[in-house]
């Protein structure tokens, strides 16, 4: 495998793989959980979300990367991240990884590129986030695995 930086023509292939990999999320978990008046109102244009979200994720001069990882000439996935320098932190973004490359050590190796960068450009701590539900299980275990600690935090929505 090999981490590389974004180049413009990974735009609609990290947006597909965006939408590929988080889709069951918002149409199997998210939808059923919270119905579809909420579901239209907080993620009724996920896909048009992702497509806007995506294509501003790679932005060197404010701060923001994405890097990209190869298996031959497949994308296997990419983690996106940001750094605030002042505050000496980071935040993981985005991360996602193609069905044939999950539970491969992709994700960590794209993770673990991304704290290297990081600390490259002084941060000392990095925020990384994912759900608490059934979906979201194999990146809890992935960043606990990469030395995380997880802080609780609940959301709650209701129809008014």
């Amino acid at each position: 495998m090999h981490i590389r930086s974004f180049v413009q023509h990974d735009l609609a292939p990290l947006i597909d793989l965006t939408i590929e990999t988080f889709g069951p999320f918002y149409e199997d978990h998210f939808r059923p959980a919270v119905g579809d008046v909420v579901f239209a109102n907080q993620h009724g244009a996920w896909r048009d979300d992702y497509r806007e979200q995506v294509a501003g994720l790679h932005d060197p001069a404010a701060h923001r990367y994405v890097a990209v990882a190869e298996e031959g000439p497949a994308i296997a996935g990419y983690v996106a991240w940001s750094a605030d320098t002042a505050r000496r932190n980071g935040a993981v973004s985005h991360l996602a990884v193609t069905a044939e490359y999950r539970r491969h050590g992709t994700g960590a190796a794209l993770c673990e590129h991304a704290f290297a960068a990081m600390r490259a450009l002084g941060a000392e701590v990095v925020e990384i986030g994912t759900g608490g539900d059934p979906f979201h299980a194999p990146a809890r275990a992935l960043y606990e695995k990469l030395g995380c600690t997880a802080v609780p935090v609940a959301y709650y929505y209701r129809q008014l």
